[in-house]
C-alpha cells in the first residue's frame, strides 16, 4: 500500500478565490520538513492541486533538489491567471518529469454536471491542459474530492488513466482510483508522520466505507 500525499497551496496565501482555501495553505517551512521526511520513502507519492502559482515558485524548485518527483494537477481555466501555473510553467514541470494531470476547467464538484458541463470539466479542460503542457493528459483529480459511480463512469468513458480523490486512506498503486491524504494548515510534521506510519484503525473504516458508499450511489 501506498500513501498519496496531496497539497494545495504553499506559502502565504494573497487572497481567497474560494470560501475556506487557505485551510489547505501550509507553510513552507511545514512543507520542506514533510518533503524531508518522505525523501527516502518509495511509499510515499506526492501531489499539487489547483495550479497555485506556489507549486512552481516554492515546490517545484524544492522537489528538484531532493530528486523527487510529483504529479501537478492544474485548472484550464486558470491558465492565464497570474496567481496560478501558466502554460510556459506546466511545460517546464513536464520537461523536468513531473506528471501534469486535470482538475478541471473551473475548480467546481464533478458530480452532478449537465452533459455539457461534463464535456467542459472532463474533455475539454483536458484538451487544453495537454495543448499547454506539451503532452497527455491521462490523469484526473477530482476538485473538492465529491463523486459518485455516474461520475466515475464518465471518467472512466472518456479514458482517464487514474483518479485521484480526497478520501483519506491508503491506496494500491495499481488502484484505478486513488486515494489522497489532503495536507492542511493545521498539520504538523507529526501529524503527516502518523498519516504515512500509522496501522489501520477505526476512521480508516470508517473513510473505506464512506468511500464505497460513494462509488455505488
Amino acid at each position: 500500500m501506498i500513501t498519496n500525499l496531496c497539497f494545495h497551496g504553499i506559502g502565504n496565501i494573497v487572497r481567497e478565490r474560494e470560501t475556506g482555501e487557505s485551510r489547505y495553505w501550509v507553510t513552507e517551512d511545514l512543507f520542506l520538513r514533510i518533503l524531508d521526511e518522505v525523501h527516502d520513502n518509495p511509499l510515499v507519492r506526492l501531489s499539487f492541486d489547483d495550479g497555485n502559482h506556489s507549486d512552481v515558485a516554492i515546490a517545484f524548485p524544492a522537489l528538484r533538489e531532493r530528486e523527487l518527483r510529483a504529479s501537478f494537477f492544474a485548472l484550464a481555466g486558470r491558465l492565464d491567471d497570474p496567481a496560478s501555473l501558466s502554460s510556459s510553467d506546466l511545460t517546464e514541470l513536464r520537461s523536468a518529469g513531473m506528471a501534469i494531470g486535470s482538475h478541471g476547467w473551473t475548480h467546481v464538484p464533478w458530480r452532478g454536471l449537465s452533459d455539457d458541463e461534463a464535456r467542459t470539466e472532463l474533455v475539454d479542460a483536458r484538451t487544453a491542459l495537454a495543448e499547454a503542457s506539451g503532452g497527455e493528459i491521462d490523469d484526473a483529480a477530482l476538485p473538492l474530492g465529491r463523486y459518485d459511480r455516474q461520475l466515475l463512469g464518465r471518467l472512466g468513458r472518456v479514458g482517464y488513466r487514474t483518479v485521484y480523490t480526497s478520501d483519506r486512506l491508503p491506496a494500491r498503486s495499481s488502484s484505478w482510483i486513488q486515494a489522497r491524504y489532503s495536507v492542511t494548515a493545521n498539520d504538523t510534521l507529526e501529524s503527516i508522520r502518523s498519516v504515512i506510519t500509522h496501522r489501520p484503525g477505526v476512521r480508516d473504516v470508517r473513510n473505506l466505507l464512506a468511500s464505497r458508499v460513494k462509488r455505488i450511489r
